[in-house]
């Protein structure tokens, strides 16, 4: 005998696509310098299928930095997540925590699927605790995520290739 559950709407709400940040000339200015040098590089070692999939992100960095996040829906229901016309059951998904990005604040839920491995949904920060006492429901909260060999590489380079400086609100004062 097979039973159907009929599915519920737990909670609901609409957020940008992805994380953003109005880029200044510089973080394109560097980028260009970056993806010249490579290209100078890899043409003496005449590598010009990778010089042009490097042309390409370069190309995607430049939309993803240019041009503003759609704004999507994101559903929890009794069933799993529905996202960006996705839907997650929760047997796919493992365990969830926020995050911050340029000031917006993120879900992150941990997938049992080879890609995407994380979902990173955007949200108000007014809707955190009700949607974490309806993810509770079903997956682990962590305070902290476990951090992999991937999250520490980015870290690594995003401190030592910083694509654009960061401005300091404060004045420096030298003793």
């Amino acid at each position: 005998i097979y039973m159907t559950v009929q599915e519920e709407t737990l909670f609901t709400w609409k957020s940008p696509s992805r994380p953003f940040k109005k880029r200044e000339k510089e973080f394109f200015t560097t980028i260009a310098a970056i993806v010249f040098l490579l290209a100078v590089i890899l043409v003496f070692v005449k590598e010009f299928l990778l010089i042009a999939a490097i042309v390409a992100l370069s190309f995607v960095a430049y939309v993803l930095a240019t041009i503003p996040p759609e704004i999507v829906e994101h559903r929890i229901s009794n069933l799993g997540i529905d996202s960006v016309n996705h839907f997650y059951k929760w047997e796919e998904l493992v365990s969830f925590w926020f995050s911050q990005r340029w000031g917006q604040p993120i879900l992150m839920v941990q997938t049992k699927l080879r890609f995407p491995g994380r979902l990173v949904i955007l949200f108000e920060e007014k809707d955190r605790e009700k949607i974490k006492i309806e993810l509770s429901k079903y997956l682990t909260f962590k305070e902290k995520p476990e951090k992999n060999w991937m999250d520490d590489a980015a870290k690594w380079l995003g401190e030592k290739v910083p694509l654009e400086t960061t401005k300091n609100l404060e004045p420096r004062t030298t003793n």
